[in-house]
């Protein structure tokens, strides 16, 4: 695969891995998380954004029925979202934050979407990220060809694994996905020695109820865990949705408080984890 599907370069990130780092998404995600904070990511194809601050309707009400692209639209209320890029292209961006990876450990961060979507090219771009000497990290659902993310992992310093909902049944109908397949690749990352480190977030009336928590400690117990990130919900991504013509079904989703998260923080280190709540 000669050229990548990006959808935004995300430069001085803190959040997602070690140091400062440079965050590349991909689109392209087989899940339908519906509390998702990029619903760009997830449609495998370059699609039209739409900006409600800017679009003046001049011909229709929905980007779907709209003559009009992002070329010739009158006030640049339409934008593309996702645009390919080769490996080089890639990396002479990466090149630009060199200073910031040398002074605070950091490095880049391949996410998405899934990346595992992207699976071909995301190997060869860490080969050569790896080549350059940078710290590389993956976000993952691992949700995905094992060979593809286990050829991965050997160029890999992080790899930040969402786990989301242990019940089978639920995961299908919630995510329409596989959760055993997750499962699966998780144990043979670690049995492999990669370097993992599992990631919940925590979503009110889908993750974090007690029974859903309760089976992601004994999983990661099993797998001989010892630390893991808990991501807080949030309501960033909410306004996406509409610019794609999207229904979003979270609008009145409360965020959780901090006693909540408190709570279930307590409970993982009272299982022994190293906690760490995310941004």
């Amino acid at each position: 695969m000669s050229e990548g599907l990006v959808f935004n370069i995300q430069r001085y990130s803190i959040h997602d891995g070690e140091g400062i780092r440079t965050i590349i998404f991909f689109k392209g995600c087989p899940l339908r998380c519906p509390w998702c904070s990029n619903p760009e990511s997830q449609n495998t194809n370059r699609e039209i954004m739409r900006k409600e601050s800017l679009c003046i309707k001049c011909v229709a009400d929905s980007i779907f029925t709209c003559d009009k692209t992002p070329e010739f639209c009158p006030t640049n209320a339409l934008e593309w979202i996702g645009r390919e890029m080769t490996i080089d292209e890639l990396v002479e961006e990466v090149k630009k934050d060199l200073i910031f990876y040398n002074s605070s450990g950091g490095g880049v961060t391949l996410s998405g979407g899934e990346i595992l979507s992207q699976g071909k090219f995301a190997l060869e771009l860490l080969k050569r990220l790896k080549s350059l000497g940078i710290h590389t990290a993956i976000e993952t659902t691992g949700h995905g060809n094992w060979e593809l993310l286990n050829a991965m992992s050997d160029y890999l310093d992080e790899i930040l694994f969402d786990f989301k909902i242990m019940d089978n049944e639920k995961f299908e109908e919630v995510i329409k996905g596989n959760s055993q397949l997750i499962k699966e690749n998780f144990t043979k990352l670690v049995k492999k020695g990669a370097p993992v480190i599992p990631r919940i977030p925590l979503i009110p009336k889908f993750t974090m109820d007690k029974e859903n928590i309760s089976n992601i400690i004994t999983f990661l117990q099993e797998n001989q865990m010892k630390k893991v990130h808990l991501l807080p919900f949030h309501q960033y991504g909410s306004s996406k949705y509409k610019s794609i013509d999207k229904e979003y079904t979270l609008q009145n989703l409360p965020i959780s408080s901090k006693e909540e998260i408190r709570k279930i923080k307590n409970l993982f280190e009272e299982n022994g984890f190293e906690v760490t709540i995310g941004g």
